[in-house]
């Protein structure tokens, strides 16, 4: 009677590791990676028009709250026949947070802009158009909702510091809405 009890004992605690092993090892991941384009609408603060454009982005979570987030947006002036528009290029640190099929976030981004703009009236060459990169500041925030298990829907704001911008800085902000497909 004792050595039956002992071996159901042995087998209980063998088996109950090798389950919990099991379990961890399904459990674990290296990040959440999601890539996406998006439709933005920009507010320069030199002008009273509204720049629309394109985007990308993708974000990287190598934890369940902080990850990091890289942008392209490309913003053309809706009114310009000479190529006005602003592109930027960000990257930087996001925080997270989960609730259901949303999961609001905050950025900080460093980034270079482009601004691009038509030569000075006073010019009489008419010549090139300037083109000229700065760099930027971006804090933000916005929501991704997971419309299923492969693609979120997100709704960004951004308000970006070109701090270099004559005469005293450009501060566009910037609104994206898109897709984009969530790796499993």
């Amino acid at each position: 009677m004792f050595a039956k009890t002992l071996i159901a004992l042995c087998l209980a605690g063998s088996s109950a590791q090798a389950l919990h092993a099991q379990a961890h090892a399904t459990a674990s991941r290296t990040g959440d990676l999601q890539i996406g384009g998006t439709f933005d609408l920009a507010k320069p603060d030199y002008t009273d028009l509204t720049f629309k454009g394109f985007g990308a982005y993708a974000t990287f979570d190598f934890r369940y709250h902080w990850g990091i987030d890289a942008e392209f947006h490309q913003l053309d002036d809706p009114n310009s026949t000479q190529g006005v528009y602003e592109r930027t290029y960000e990257i930087g640190p996001r925080y997270v947070r989960h609730y259901g099929r949303f999961s609001p976030y905050a950025k900080a981004m460093y980034g270079r802009g482009v601004f691009n703009f038509p030569p000075a009236a006073s010019d009489p060459t008419g010549g090139a158009a300037a083109n000229l990169a700065y760099n930027i500041f971006t804090g933000g925030g916005g929501v991704d909702y997971h419309l299923n298990r492969s693609i979120n829907l997100r709704a960004d704001y951004e308000y970006q510091i070109w701090r270099a911008f004559p005469p005293t800085g450009l501060s566009p902000q910037v609104f994206s809405f898109g897709a984009a497909y969530h790796f499993h």
